[in-house]
């Protein structure tokens, strides 16, 4: 009876010890279910946009990998396979329940006071990429940018985006962004098991650092691409106008020195 009650306090005790923001807890807590809740709970309801999804999908690779009970302990492994498959399910799904909100609800599902977990920036911020790079691009390109990833989801909904389209592109970035990164995790967790053995709690702060900026690239690529376009445009602009004026100058000329002609007749 006794080793019972201790079983149970401990038990009770790494429950109410976990942490829902550390993703290494996350696994080992609730396993693969926990993973495919966190992102449909991530993509599709606006208070999930502070679960790291990045951190969480990469330490999922990690877990589904030959090392994964070395690295987590015994019984952690996850299936890779209910990860690539169940993952973007989930994503897709908490996404399309997102727009479907935004579509049924609209501004009022954003009128709210700022508050420590909400803030208008958010909403503004996903509006802002919305507009940037037009309703596919900023559908695919949200999976890579924490929080926007959230608030894009409705704000495609209450601007009007078709139920279809959104779908289109859903799947496409659920796709690339679940299993890209679930994959990088599995394809480097013997090379991290190698370097760092279990102590992976002392690098997740660099490694999330990285995954990050590699989720940021495609905008930056982005951003780039659309500054030279518009320079580019800038400058036809420019040469257009010139040889308006030039047309123009041109044609006046010839009028003047018609008139001058019909003068001097």
């Amino acid at each position: 009876m006794a080793v019972d009650t201790a079983e149970k306090t401990r038990v009770l005790s790494e429950s109410v010890a976990l942490n829902p923001l550390d993703p290494k807890d996350l696994i080992h807590t609730f396993g693969l279910i926990g993973v495919w809740a966190i992102l449909f709970a991530e993509t599709g309801l606006l208070v999930g946009f502070f679960f790291p999804g990045d951190s969480l999908l990469f330490l999922a690779g990690v877990a589904a990998s030959p090392v994964a009970d070395a690295i987590f302990g015994d019984g952690t492994r996850l299936s890779l396979a209910g990860l690539l498959i169940g993952g973007p399910i989930c994503a897709i799904l908490g996404a399309q329940l997102g727009h479907w909100l935004g579509a049924r609800y609209g501004r009022r599902m954003f009128d709210r006071p700022n508050s420590r977990l909400f803030k208008r920036e958010y909403v503004e911020k996903a509006e802002y990429y919305f507009q940037k790079f037009g309703p596919a691009k900023a559908v695919v390109l949200a999976r890579f940018i924490p929080i926007v990833r959230t608030f894009l989801n409705p704000v495609a909904g209450v601007l009007g985006m078709p139920a279809r389209q959104f779908l289109i592109w859903n799947i496409v970035g659920a796709v690339l962004w679940v299993d890209g990164i679930l994959l990088i995790g599995y394809l480097l967790a013997d090379q991290i098991y190698q370097a760092i053995g279990d102590k992976i709690d002392r690098y997740i702060l660099p490694v999330v650092a990285v995954i990050i900026v590699l989720s940021v690239l495609p905008i930056f690529f982005e951003f780039l691409r659309d500054r030279r376009a518009r320079k580019r445009g800038e400058a036809a602009a420019v040469v257009a106008a010139a040889s308006a004026a030039g047309a123009v100058e041109a044609v006046r000329d010839a009028i003047e020195g018609d008139d001058h002609h019909q003068h001097g007749r």
